[in-house]
């Protein structure tokens, strides 16, 4: 079976192939009521560590649980041994994760709309990942999938496969003069903003931009402080549980909010609090704000100088549990007008998308981009300096299915090379990153033919200054799911060194 899998920060919804349709895959919980999505949340039953709707059911009776880890992998620090806390134990960020997707494989085929898939049948899916995710949190993502079971066809950014969704059901919005799509994903735990070139079945991704620390958790977290300041408390009279508590009824109470609604009413320690909609609208406006400021770099500039849709963009689509907010579109579309469309289905749009890009019929193609560069670190002048080299742009076009190859060949000017690769979201006029600058792992290469099979430290090796250094070839490979590898080559002995920029 063909399937899209949208593993999001707070539930995980996937999609099948169906004859040219793309329907939702739904699931039971433990009363045979059916969702449409898993929770994406863990916790304790006794010292059994559950999954998805047993897992929400047992954190609303508290039960130690967590909510929210996909998140975590958004740090620049997570590694394969990073651990997250639960309940005075350490939990492998990376064996939670493949637990939990073998779960969601486990009720594909016993509990779902599809659970008539035999049990020898591979389950082969095309995954999604946040446009702005860096090396390591793909290689983490895809390690996980694969150690759960899954068969990962490739991995796909997520406004990319929602702008699939897009033209599959809004095709008759592009036309010779409109071509392009922007879409604004606004998901749980991270906000993507991808511009696409849609002809046909062919899809372009012209450029992407992102936050990875902004989605739908940092809006409940405003409606949970919204709620304590109008009771006259803070966290600290809440306690850890109390909190937790609070921000997922705040969850549940922003997400049952519609165009019409006037009041929340939140419960706060049993009391009732009921809060105007438009205060909590006004305290959430800098978040959407910071999203129109992140989507700036995609959109053009009028007359006075304000930001716009370009006059060929067909529609600003927007995607993402976060996104199902009514403020949100409220917002965009007192920026933007009516070129604003929400998807029918904003928290299913990307699950949608790539289950279409799974299926072999639709022929839908993609040349994306790579959303963030690689650059290098580098000695000069003996050591003495260290010099910035970018290496690979941050819009990059990568097409699907190829991996992308860059070669550079010099002569070596020192004894030793150290190699420390970051992730860049942009340079300043001085050609040094800026932003969001993300460390992905360091090589140290031996120049000098002598130190190439010693049994050395090179850390610790005085670097200096040679004259006719080897030959050297630094070859750099983007595979089709944005993960960088580099092998640093003397070209004349053939002794080289490399690694995964996402393994760190």
């Amino acid at each position: 079976m063909r399937i899209g899998v949208d593993f999001g920060t707070t539930r995980t919804t996937i999609a099948c192939v169906d004859r040219g349709n793309y329907p939702m895959v739904s699931f039971e919980d433990e009363s045979g009521d059916l969702h449409d999505y898993i929770p994406s949340v863990a916790a304790l039953d006794g010292n059994h560590l559950v999954f998805g709707h047993e897992a929400e059911r047992l954190a609303s009776d508290g039960a130690a649980h967590l909510r929210s880890f996909k998140r975590l992998l958004a740090d620049a620090g997570v590694t394969p041994s990073t651990t997250v806390r639960l309940a005075r134990r350490d939990i492998g960020l990376v064996d939670l994760l493949t637990r939990f997707l073998a779960h969601v494989a486990q009720l594909v085929r016993e509990s779902s709309s599809v659970a008539t898939v035999p049990a020898d049948e591979p389950l082969e899916a095309v995954v999604g990942v946040p446009a702005h995710a860096h090396s390591g949190q793909r290689f983490l993502t895809m390690e996980a999938f694969r150690a759960a079971g899954w068969n990962v066809l490739s991995m796909v950014n997520e406004p990319s496969a929602a702008g699939f969704e897009y033209t599959h059901r809004h095709s008759g919005t592009l036309n010779s003069r409109r071509t392009k799509v922007l879409v604004y994903d606004l998901g749980g735990g991270t906000f993507d903003a991808s511009l696409v070139v849609a002809d046909g079945v062919d899809h372009e991704v012209l450029a992407s931009r992102g936050n990875n620390l902004l989605g739908g958790d940092d809006f409940d977290l405003v409606l949970a402080r919204l709620a304590l300041r109008s009771a006259g408390l803070s966290p600290a009279d809440l306690g850890d549980e109390g909190w937790d508590t609070l921000v997922h009824q705040c969850r549940l109470v922003k997400e049952s909010l519609t165009p019409q609604s006037r009041f929340a009413t939140i419960d706060v320690q049993g009391s009732p609090v009921i809060l105007p909609v438009r205060d909590y609208y006004e305290e959430v406006r800098p978040l959407v704000d910071s999203t129109l400021e992140t989507m700036t770099p995609l959109l053009d500039l009028d007359a006075q100088g304000a930001s716009k849709l370009a006059a060929d963009v067909a529609g600003l689509y927007v995607v993402g549990g976060g996104a199902e907010l009514p403020a949100v579109a409220r917002i965009l579309r007192d920026a933007h007008g009516r070129r604003v469309h929400r998807s029918p289905h904003p928290a299913a749009s990307t699950a949608i998308g790539l289950a279409i890009a799974a299926d072999p019929a639709a022929a839908y193609t993609l040349r994306d981009t790579l959303s963030r560069g690689v650059g290098v670190f580098r000695e000069a002048e003996s050591g003495d300096l260290v010099s910035f080299d970018p290496l690979l742009e941050p819009d990059l076009v990568l097409a699907r299915g190829e991996d992308v190859h860059v070669v550079r060949r010099y002569r070596a000017a020192h004894n030793v090379g150290w190699f420390r690769f970051v992730e860049y979201s942009r340079t300043d006029s001085d050609g040094v990153p800026r932003g969001d600058v993300i460390p992905c792992g360091e090589v140290f290469m031996p120049f000098d033919r002598q130190l190439q099979g010693a049994q050395v430290d090179l850390s610790r090796v005085e670097v200096v200054r040679t004259e006719d250094g080897p030959l050297v070839e630094e070859r750099y490979t983007v595979d089709r799911n944005g993960i960088v590898t580099v092998e640093i080559v003397d070209v004349e002995t053939g002794w080289s060194v490399g690694r995964n920029l996402g393994k760190l």
